[in-house]
């Protein structure tokens, strides 16, 4: 069995955290208020999560790993 060890810093923010705001309240941004990016967390709100599809691909890349905070570190800890 592989496991993936992250190299570098990561971010402190839960992927756990902003992957259960995305599915539960995605439409209206707030798993990207958690992570601090306001600015796009703030055109979700006002577009809906994209009509949902934004969303959607946000739930995915959180899912898999490559989910990044507003410092550019990736979200590793679940």
């Amino acid at each position: 069995m592989t496991y993936y060890v992250p190299v570098g810093p990561v971010s402190p923010y839960s992927r756990l955290a902003a992957a259960l705001l995305a599915f539960f309240f995605g439409v209206l941004g707030v798993h990207r208020f958690y992570v601090g990016k306001v600015g796009t967390g703030l055109l979700q709100l006002f577009t809906a999560g994209g009509l949902g599809i934004w969303t959607l691909i946000d739930l995915i890349v959180i899912l898999v790993g490559g989910f990044r905070d507003k410092n550019g570190l990736p979200l590793q800890r679940w």
